[in-house]
């Protein structure tokens, strides 16, 4: 007689936080911060971050950040950081004391690659995402035309195209106009966005265009971004509400085109548009599925203000820096956090649910509440050696403009009103500023920008402090 033992099925969310809730799997987020995921920990058992910077000074009590830094080539990017962690011996001794039954676990990470899933399998860690070689494929900016064509998702006027000189760009691009806007299919936060209107523009960045096998040609538009995050099963796409974007603002980042921060609000949009932005979500969901693409996505979508119309922008096939916005609105607090949804495709049970009524709930206004996020980079092109540091915790603004640290916490949550908000310190003592270094996230209650998307005093009060 077998003595197998069978998990019933989950039958709805209820069923699913609970699950979560007596989880015993070792469950981890690897990755320079704890950032992407806050709060996860709150929601799941067992649930540990793994990152590079300590930003909590140690008193965030399930983050492990490794001592003693063991030599190691300069890291060009997060799937860098994520590698060295998974080689650090007190990163596997702390995998090896907790792993269950001799089962490591899985992981989650912001950014890996091909190197980072052979130290993972060697390690005996699942990563609960598709391959690497799959992520990389859909990152590019041209393939993720590909696949909106597909799906039957609009995007702004473009061609997809190698460039040789400017004279061969204003011939492929003849139809588009002569105010253009390239992009590389790799690079975020602007950096690898050109904007290109003459030939002296178009030399600044020749280099950078004319390296690669094929760019997107995009016509310029008078646009204003926003994001939604979205996240692939078994059962359907289940799409969060439609967030703004902040992009480009001088006082947070150098990048012309740089993201630099999100707001969660009733009425960001109208119905029209939160319905076309949910539909188009859902429609690229579904082909994503298709591809063989299965958990978290993000969509940027443009939206031009001379028409009205809602264009597909990117897309990034992650958890993104969004994530800790969709994941804590009252939304997500009522049902379950998005990358629940993610994880359950990986924890090896069945479980049922309305896709449908799960996103009729998401899509009512009553639902959302108003949150705002600031990324602070160093904007200034200099080196400048940190001597000083703000914490991560809750800070309190003034009537007159003073700010001051209140108190010590590890959850945006925490923060009771707009004149208070949560800073998750990025740049340590001890640690170099350069231009587009990431110096802090700012999360608080409200919103940053006006209705035409300026920086609100406010938020400038914020980020002069």
């Amino acid at each position: 007689m077998s003595t197998k033992k069978t998990t019933p099925t989950l039958n709805n969310v209820a069923d699913i936080r609970r699950f979560f809730y007596k989880n015993e799997v070792p469950l981890y987020f690897i990755s320079a911060t704890n950032f992407n995921l806050l709060g996860a920990d709150e929601w799941i058992k067992n649930f540990k971050f793994i990152s590079y910077i300590e930003c909590f000074d140690g008193q965030h009590p399930n983050v492990f950040s490794p001592k003693k830094e063991i030599p190691h080539d300069e890291f060009e990017g997060i799937e860098d950081i994520n590698n060295y962690l998974l080689q650090h011996p007190e990163v596997q001794d702390y995998l090896r004391v907790r792993a269950k039954d001799g089962n490591v676990g899985k992981a989650m990470f912001l950014m890996f690659n091909e190197e980072t899933e052979r130290l993972a399998e060697k390690l005996g860690l699942e990563i609960m995402f598709p391959s690497a070689e799959m992520r990389i494929f859909m990152d590019n900016k041209v393939n993720t035309n590909r696949i909106a064509e597909k799906a039957k998702v609009p995007c702004v006027p473009y061609v997809l195209t190698p460039v040789k000189d400017y004279k061969h760009l204003c011939k492929v691009s003849k139809e588009l106009g002569t105010d253009l806007v390239i992009q590389t299919p790799f690079g975020d936060s602007g950096h690898t966005t050109f904007f290109i209107s003459n030939e002296e523009e178009y030399a600044k960045h020749a280099e950078e265009i004319e390296k690669e096998e094929e760019v997107k040609v995009m016509k310029r538009i008078n646009c204003k971004g926003s994001a939604i995050e979205a996240c692939v099963t078994r059962h359907g796409t289940i799409v969060a509400p439609l967030m703004t974007e902040l992009v480009g603002f001088k006082e947070l980042t150098p990048y012309k085109g740089g993201w630099c921060g999100n707001e969660i609000y009733p009425g960001a949009f109208t119905q029209k548009l939160r319905a076309q932005a949910r539909r188009y979500t859902q429609q690229f969901g579904d082909q994503l599925r298709k591809e063989g693409y299965k958990g978290y996505f993000e969509l940027d979508f443009l939206i031009d203000q001379d028409n009205g119309e809602i264009y597909l922008g990117e897309l990034n096939p992650r958890v993104t820096g969004a994530s800790s916005i969709t994941n804590h609105a009252v939304f997500a607090l009522a049902d379950a956090p998005l990358f629940v949804f993610h994880m359950l495709e990986w924890m090896d049970v069945d479980y049922k649910l309305s896709v449908k009524a799960l996103n009729e709930r998401w899509g009512k206004q009553e639902n959302v509440d108003s949150w705002s996020q600031l990324i602070i980079k160093h904007t200034e092109d200099t080196i400048e050696h940190v001597i000083d540091a703000p914490r991560s915790g809750i800070w309190k603004m003034y009537d007159t403009g003073h700010i001051e640290f209140d108190r010590m916490d590890t959850h945006r949550r925490a923060v009771e009103s707009e004149s208070e908000a949560f800073f998750l310190r990025i740049t340590r003592v001890g640690d170099y500023l350069y231009e587009g270094a990431d110096m802090g996230i700012l999360v608080t209650r409200g919103r940053m920008m006006t209705d035409d998307f300026q920086l609100t005093d406010r938020a400038k009060t914020w980020i002069n402090a």
